[in-house]
This record gives C-alpha cells, sequence and structure tokens, in this order.
C-alpha cells in the first residue's frame, strides 16, 4: 500500500495507526488523493488479519484536518461533471468512503489533536470512539460549510443528529458553529479527552477493549435522542420551529440552509444508509448552485487570497510599521488608535484640543473594559494597550512616524491643513495616508509636498468590528507606497482592497446606490416598510432608509450636493435632492446620530418605527406588495449596485474581480449568498441575461440601469469578469 498522506503503521498489539499528514501544507484538508487514500487504508484493515484496528491522528501542529479541500471542490473535482446521476454517484462515493470505514467490522477511533472542521470531522464521526487532546485551547470541533453556502457531504447531517439530537445539532449545521473540546464532550460529540501525551494510547487501548465495536445507528435498538420527526410530537415541532427561525435569518437566500433542514428532516427517518444517499443528493444539488459558487470562490478562496494581502506590488522589503500618528480622535481616528494599538504600534492620537484627544483615547479604554469583563484580555495585556496610545496636540510628536492617518472632518480646506502640518514632520520615507470616504485621493495629494508617499486608507466604521480597509492609489502613488500601506494594513489584521482614485473610490460610490434606489422608490409613493423589508430580503443587512440614518442624513444631503456638483447635475432640484433638503434642513432629521431621520429612535439608538412624518413630503400610493412587486423592488435595489460596480470596472477604478466581491460584502453586506456584486452578475444571472435585464430597467426606470459599454461588449462575447479582470500578477492596480 503505497500512501503520500498517510503514515500507516501497526503496533506489537495489533493496533494499526493512520497519521495525517498532508506533504507541503501547514493543515490538512481532504482531497481526492487523501480520500483514497482512506479508501485503501479501510481496506488493509479489513483484509489483513494482523490487524485489530485502527486509530486515525494527525501529524500537524496546526490541526487534526480542516475539511474538504474547498478549491478542489470549486473546481468541481468532488461533485463531478455532466449529468445529474454523475454528479450524485460522485457525491455519494464520498460518502460512502466513510461508510466503509465506519462498517469495516474492527474498532476505529480518532484521537484529536487540533481542530476538526467539516469533513474532519465527518471523518471523526464515521470513527466508533473519539478523544480529543484537553490542553490545546486551539482545538475546535464543526461543521462550517453553511458558511460557505455547502451542506455536509461526508455523513455530517446525519450521524450528529443521531448523536446529540437535531434541535442540539441545529446550531452546528445551520450557523457553523463550533466547539470547543469540553462542550462537545458534554454533548456527546466526543466521548473522552486527555492530554495531548496520551491520546494515541488511550485511543489505541479502547480499540483493544472493544473489539466488536459498532456505530450506535447501526445497533438494532438505536433510537435517535428527542426523537424522529413523524413519529415523535417533540422532534416534529422542533422541526416547524426550527423552519421559522431558519427562514426568519437567512430570507430564503441561502440555498445551503433550506437543504440542511431537509436533509436532516428526511434522514432520520430512514436507516443510516439511506440517509447518507439524500444527504449526497442534497450535497451535490447545493454545491452546483450559483450562490454556493460564488460563496467558495469569494468568502474562501478569494478572501483568504485577499487577506494575506494578493495585490501588494512584487518587488519591495516588508515595511516594519512601529510608530503610527492619527490625526483626528474622533469615532474613526479613535476606532483606529485601538486596532493599532491592539497590534501594538506606538499610535500618537491628534486633536486641536487635548481634551478631544483624551476624548478619542477614552474609546479605546472603554473597549478594554468590556473586553476585561468578558475574559477576553487581561488587566495587564489592557494597560499595556493603552500605554501605546498617546493623545495630544502637538505635532512634533509625529517625528519618527512611519505612517500618519488623517481622519479630520470631510472637508478639503480642513485636510490641506492638517497634511501640510503632519508632512512637515515626516521623513522622507514615510506614508501619509488619509482615511477620507469620497474626496479624491489626487485632489488631496496637491497639497502634499511627496505626493508619491500619499495614498488614501479608508476605515469602515466601527473600525474594530469592520475587517475591511480601502487603500486607494492616487495619480502619483508609488507602487512602493502602496506596499507599505498593504503592509500596515496586514500588520492591524484588516482585509486590504486596492482600487484606484474616482470621486466615493469603490465603495462608497458602489453603495450609495442602494440608499439612492431606496429614496427613489419612496419618492415613487411605494410605502417605507416596503422599501425596508423588501431591502432586508434582498440580504442586505439594512434597509435602504436605515442605512441612510446610520451614514447620516446630513452627510448624504452633503456628498449629494457635491457629487451632483462634480458631475454638472442640480442635486437640489431632483426628487430625491428636493425630499433630503427638507428632511435635513427644514426638519432638522440628520438621522441616528440626533435621535431622528427617517426613523425615530430612542436613548440607546435603538428603533422600530419609521417617522411618521415623511408622509408629509412622501405620500403613500403603494401600501401593499404582492410576488412580483416584491421581485421587482429586489433585482432594482441589487442590480442598481452591480451597474455601478461594472462601471467602477470600466473606468479602471477597480481592477481585480477578486476586490470588487470581496470588497461588496465585507464593506457593505452586499448579499453574502451570492458571493458579491461581480458573483452576482456572473454566477446568478450570465452576462447576457444581466445586460438584457438591465436594458428592462432602463427602459422602465431611467438612465441609471443603463449598462455601460464594457458590460455589452463582455456579454456578446460570453465573457465573465473573473476573465476579464483576473488577479493581478504585478499587483499593480494601475489601469493599462
Amino acid at each position: 500500500m503505497e500512501l503520500s498522506n498517510f503514515k500507516f503503521e501497526i503496533d506489537s498489539d495489533g493496533v494499526a495507526l493512520a497519521t495525517f499528514d498532508l506533504p507541503g501544507r501547514s493543515m490538512n484538508t481532504l482531497n481526492l488523493a487523501s480520500l483514497m487514500e482512506i479508501k485503501a487504508i479501510t481496506a488493509e484493515v479489513v483484509s489483513n488479519d494482523a490487524i485489530k484496528g485502527l486509530v486515525f491522528t494527525s501529524g500537524k501542529k496546526s490541526g487534526f484536518c480542516a475539511g474538504a479541500d474547498l478549491g478542489e471542490l470549486g473546481d468541481g473535482a468532488l461533485t463531478g461533471g455532466g449529468s445529474k446521476e454523475e454528479q450524485f454517484k460522485s457525491a455519494f462515493s464520498f460518502n460512502m468512503i466513510f461508510r466503509d470505514l465506519e462498517t469495516c467490522g474492527k474498532p476505529v477511533a480518532a484521537a484529536i489533536n487540533g481542530l476538526a472542521l467539516g469533513g474532519g470531522l465527518e471523518l471523526c464521526l464515521a470513527c466508533h470512539y473519539r478523544i480529543a487532546a484537553n490542553d490545546n485551547p486551539r482545538i475546535q470541533l464543526g461543521l462550517p460549510e453553511g458558511k460557505v453556502g455547502l451542506i455536509p457531504g461526508g455523513g455530517g447531517t446525519q450521524r450528529l443528529p443521531r448523536l446529540i439530537g437535531a434541535q442540539a445539532a441545529a446550531p452546528l449545521l445551520l450557523q457553523g458553529k463550533s466547539l470547543k473540546v469540553a462542550e462537545a464532550q458534554g454533548l456527546g460529540v466526543i466521548h473522552d479527552s486527555a492530554p495531548s501525551e496520551e491520546l494515541i494510547a488511550k485511543a489505541k487501548a479502547w480499540v483493544l477493549a472493544n473489539p466488536n465495536a459498532k456505530a450506535p445507528w447501526d445497533e438494532k435498538k438505536f433510537r435517535v435522542p428527542g426523537g424522529v420527526p413523524n413519529q415523535h410530537p417533540g422532534a416534529s415541532q422542533a422541526f416547524t420551529m426550527g423552519n421559522a427561525m431558519m427562514m426568519k435569518e437567512t430570507k430564503g437566500n441561502y440555498p445551503a440552509q433550506k437543504a440542511i433542514m431537509s436533509a436532516v428532516y428526511e434522514g432520520l427517518q430512514l436507516d443510516i444508509d439511506n440517509a447518507l444517499a439524500v444527504e449526497s443528493r442534497y450535497f451535490f444539488n447545493v454545491a452546483t448552485t450559483p450562490e454556493a459558487q460564488g460563496m467558495i470562490r469569494t468568502l474562501f478562496q478569494s478572501l483568504q487570497d485577499v487577506s494575506k494581502g494578493a495585490s501588494r506590488p512584487q518587488g519591495y522589503e516588508p515595511y516594519d510599521i512601529k510608530k503610527v500618528a492619527v490625526i483626528g480622535a474622533g469615532l474613526m481616528g479613535a476606532g483606529v488608535a485601538y486596532v493599532q494599538a491592539m497590534a501594538g504600534i506606538e499610535t500618537i492620537l491628534i486633536d486641536t484640543k487635548q481634551e478631544s484627544a483624551d476624548r478619542g483615547k477614552n474609546y479605546s479604554e472603554k473597549l478594554v473594559e468590556k473586553a476585561v469583563s468578558r475574559g477576553k484580555t487581561t488587566i495587564d495585556k489592557g494597560a499595556a494597550l493603552l500605554e501605546l496610545i498617546k493623545p495630544t496636540t502637538d505635532y512634533s510628536m509625529i517625528e519618527g512616524a512611519d505612517l500618519v492617518i488623517e481622519a479630520v472632518f470631510e472637508n478639503p480646506g480642513v485636510k490641506s491643513e492638517v497634511i501640510k502640518a503632519a508632512e512637515a514632520k515626516l521623513s522622507d520615507t514615510a506614508v501619509m495616508g488619509s482615511n477620507t470616504s469620497t474626496i479624491p485621493i489626487t485632489l488631496l495629494a496637491e497639497n502634499s509636498v511627496r505626493p508619491a508617499n500619499f495614498i488614501g486608507i479608508h476605515f469602515f466604521s466601527p473600525v474594530e468590528k469592520m475587517g475591511l480597509v480601502e487603500i486607494i492609489v492616487g495619480k502619483e502613488t508609488s507602487e512602493e507606497t502602496l506596499a507599505k500601506a498593504i503592509d500596515y494594513v496586514l500588520k492591524i489584521r484588516k482585509t486590504p482592497i486596492t482600487v484606484n482614485d474616482h470621486r466615493g473610490f469603490y465603495t462608497s460610490r458602489c453603495f450609495s446606490t442602494y440608499t439612492e434606489e431606496g429614496l427613489e422608490m419612496l419618492t415613487e409613493g411605494i410605502a417605507p416598510a416596503i422599501i425596508e423589508n423588501v431591502g432586508r430580503q434582498t440580504g442586505m443587512p439594512m434597509g435602504p432608509l436605515e442605512v441612510s440614518d446610520s451614514v447620516g442624513l446630513d452627510t448624504f444631503l452633503k456628498i449629494g450636493r457635491e457629487t451632483a456638483s462634480a458631475e454638472g447635475r442640480d442635486f437640489n432640484a431632483s426628487p430625491t435632492g428636493k425630499l433630503m433638503s427638507w428632511i435635513v434642513e427644514d426638519k432638522a432629521r440628520v438621522g441616528r446620530k440626533a435621535g431622528k431621520g427617517f426613523y425615530d429612535y430612542n436613548e440607546k439608538g435603538h428603533t422600530d418605527r419609521i417617522w411618521q412624518g415623511l408622509t408629509e413630503k412622501a405620500p403613500v400610493k403603494f401600501d401593499e406588495c404582492p410576488p412580483e412587486m416584491k421581485e421587482e423592488l429586489s433585482k432594482r435595489l441589487l442590480i442598481r449596485q452591480c451597474i455601478e460596480v461594472a462601471r467602477c470596472f470600466e473606468e479602471g477604478v477597480i481592477t481585480d474581480a477578486r476586490d470588487a466581491d470581496v470588497g461588496s460584502i465585507l464593506a457593505w453586506g452586499f448579499a453574502p449568498y451570492s458571493g458579491g456584486c461581480v458573483s452576482y452578475m456572473d454566477l446568478k444571472w450570465g452576462l447576457k441575461e444581466f445586460v438584457a435585464e438591465a436594458d428592462r430597467l432602463t427602459a422602465a426606470y431611467g438612465a441609471r440601469f443603463e449598462p455601460p459599454v464594457m458590460l455589452r461588449e463582455m456579454a456578446l462575447k460570453g465573457e465573465t469578469f473573473y476573465e476579464r479582470f483576473p488577479p493581478q500578477s504585478s499587483g499593480s492596480t494601475k489601469a493599462a
């Protein structure tokens, strides 16, 4: 038996040890090669009379197994191709490898010495006995497939509910929740725990003591914990409630969650072999959906690449960032200071008044207090973090900084003064960054004596929670400066996307179309509640009006006027401009920060009530939403955003499809089930059909839906965005 992914040895007692150790990888994953070796190991155990039983463990310090190789799955290797029958056979063959192991006639144990996720946990569940290390706090056990649009395909939807009951299994299957060792043992997912050095010995001892081991569901008297639906009232009620809760959370947009519920419901009413066939049928059906393909590509493959700095220009030494000055101690600046200190960076926090700078540091103090109270950090570590933040009004403290980030009021004049004052204290090699969300970087760089060192570093609020940073390359920005900025973002543990300069850049520009379309609907007389509910049901985190309140209606009005002026339009003359001017300037309703905007808010900033006075300027003409209307509104909200994304590609604002998809999900929450704006166009529609639908919307609602010329060309050629705008090999975003 030739093995390259496992080490296989038989001890003097006749117990075989299979050590999973994928060559050249820091983490074990299940691919076709490793699955075939598990099949070969099972055959050897069955045919070799000298083997009394088998123990699986890992040779990696990082974990037991992180699950299936999603890159290989994305290429269709595990789901096959051709007819549905062929796809089913391919998926079922994966399931049968574990089932053959489970029914090999000899005891099989898993010595879990690291994290076991997805297919890794499914391998363990197919073993008769599971013991995990209780001295490794990093161990997690879970089935996270649902998070990337898949369902477990190695028996997870059938074995886990049979072990712990459907109700207890639901959070692990539907939400992808993972368990620590003690939690897993308490639930019955594993049988025992022990120190790492004792795992294999204890597993071997169990194998020798249990020569006739079987899986519980292969015993004649087996009963599912909590009962079987349609046979037990409690189980049926649990599924009824579970379905309702699942639909509330997913809005019906995630095929995987619906398939998981169906696979568990149907499978529990069958014997395990037929139940596994049910799972395989749902697995390949889900794996071939646009949603699964988009989520795997964006939330796994692309996110992984981008989070490692995929767009960093090559040929530049890593930039060692030790000291950063943040100018502006408001909400954004204070958040940036906190995440920098979390990364061990000395932070100079500057504001015009000492009390303002101190207030900015107080933001971090409150976050540290909360972390200590929740046991996420210690008092000493919290104190060390706060020691790194130095609030001041003194610009001379910038000296020696590797980077400056201005986060002052969104006003070109104010930013100009700050940039000049900061650069007077900077070395020739340091980077000057701006946290502007809309003002062109090239325009701001005109105030810089070193425009090659000037770059946009756009954070999102709240900084400590939002994982994305948008890096904006100005006309004069050097590739070395881009490399340094990406190094900084990676050091503070954020995900960088890189775009070229334009008013609104990529994220703010595209995101604003969602709120704008919501306002268009409002001026058409569509009831605010309908607009908000449809917005959420499309998969967006908030309705358009609530988002506008959160951003600030005064900010929305200001940006709208500035953008329209730059494009030669009169914002005040448009229906939305008139409505916004009335709300902000006549009614003094500026959003959540003031407790009143489109919504009325309580003292804690919470709301469930739309402002009743809105009908004075936006009378309701449509207060019911039949299915066809909901579908039309949903298309308008999503396609409007995608058209702006396509324009960004045409204008060279963004040049990598990965950045576009990752940015659209992490920055403004574009329907995650789609895989992002680009995947929504490429996979959900196909560009030919997408352009045709956009043309229909253009005829019905106006030029804002007009597909750009480039998009029409791509549709005619049968291209996709990932073909036209593949990963940037050089790391440069400069448009050709």
